[in-house]
């Protein structure tokens, strides 16, 4: 019995020594978002800070667990009033909940280098299951910094009732549907 024990630990030991870390390059990344108003125009914004890490022990992330962090107070629409209306309490109510989290449940490889990520979204105080389109777009090596990297797009949608997200604007007014989409290198630690 002590045998099996020191083989399991062994086991464990082996798999966490074989993960990869990837943090994600800041200045090649964007998380957006998009929501139709009046239903006639897109408008579209990002959180600007923003963090978020890739823990992989295969080199097709098919195995990954990904987590991401966001500054409330960093939405940016382009229009400040827009922006300062948006942090306030008829939507996120930064001051309250200044930070929303996605920390990924499961990965299941689609076709190619297409996956479908699910994982628990929190925000505005309320955390949901999301599932997440994931492309994987390739890897290689930074011709300045020599370091391996990866590209991502991700694409997805959350419904703004879910999350109590501008409860008093109607679908009519800003649509209910929030388009997630998110571009980003990752670099291997």
């Amino acid at each position: 019995m002590k045998k099996l024990h020191i083989l399991f630990a062994i086991m464990i030991t082996a798999g966490v020594a074989g993960a990869q870390t990837w943090s994600v390059d800041k200045s090649h990344a964007k998380l957006g978002f998009g929501v139709t108003h009046l239903l006639l125009s897109e408008v579209e914004g990002s959180f600007t800070s923003f963090d978020s890490k890739i823990t992989s022990s295969k080199e097709d992330f098919s195995d990954a667990t990904i987590e991401l962090t966001a500054d409330v107070k960093s939405i940016n629409t382009g229009i400040t009033d827009r922006d300062t209306h948006l942090k306030s309490p008829d939507f996120f109510d930064a001051e309250k909940f200044p930070t929303l989290t996605f920390k990924s449940k499961s990965i299941k490889k689609a076709e190619g280098k297409k996956y479908i990520v699910t994982g628990d979204l929190t925000l505005h105080g309320v955390t949901k299951p999301v599932t997440l389109d994931v492309t994987l777009n390739g890897t290689g090596v930074h011709p300045y910094t020599k370091k391996t990297v990866a590209g991502f797009k991700i694409t997805g949608t959350i419904k703004r009732a879910d999350f109590t997200v501008g409860p008093t604007f109607g679908a009519a007014t800003i649509s209910e549907e929030v388009a997630i989409t998110a571009n980003a290198e990752f670099i291997k630690d």
